[in-house]
């Protein structure tokens, strides 16, 4: 996550009443590719991302063959990967002595709505202010935010 993601002390301001607001300029972040195949295991998917590569498949009990972690494990992933390396940043940053962290992530749905629970463990001599602020960066994290704003999804077919 680059440096300029870690959230910042002071929030930004909009446009002043009256102004009218310029649509956003989007850039690229990140990239994956994913390939699935109807041969072969029925659910089983290749990712690649950068250099990496990762498998993804939906569990037995779904008709996969749980090669690889179910998709929205994989979403937990990231929202825990985040979580973990934006405090890392942030408490580097700051000097606190953050010696590991872990973050426990559950999805549950109702069958209409979901939501995640997350729970983080802060290793190190961290006083009771750094472990508060600590705890309110998780809410500002890049992929925290994302997640809770929504992210527009655009689809087309490649040929």
């Amino acid at each position: 996550m680059p440096q300029s993601q870690i959230p910042t002390e002071s929030p930004t301001e909009g446009p002043s009443e009256g102004q009218e607001q310029t649509p956003p300029e989007f850039r690229k972040v990140t990239t994956a590719v994913v390939t699935g195949s109807a041969s072969g295991v029925p659910y089983h998917v290749d990712v690649r991302s950068g250099t990496h590569h990762l498998t993804a498949d939906e569990p037995v009990r779904r008709g996969g063959s749980d090669s690889g972690p179910e998709p929205f494990a994989l979403l937990l992933s990231a929202l825990g990967s985040c979580t973990a390396i934006t405090l890392r940043m942030y408490a580097g940053r700051k000097g606190w002595p953050l010696a590991d962290v872990k973050v426990r992530l559950g999805y549950e749905t109702d069958g209409r709505s979901g939501r995640i629970s997350r729970r983080v463990t802060l290793g190190g001599e961290l006083d009771q202010e750094q472990r508060a602020r600590l705890l309110d960066i998780c809410e500002r994290t890049p992929v925290t935010l994302a997640l809770r704003e929504g992210v527009a999804i655009d689809t087309t077919e490649e040929h």
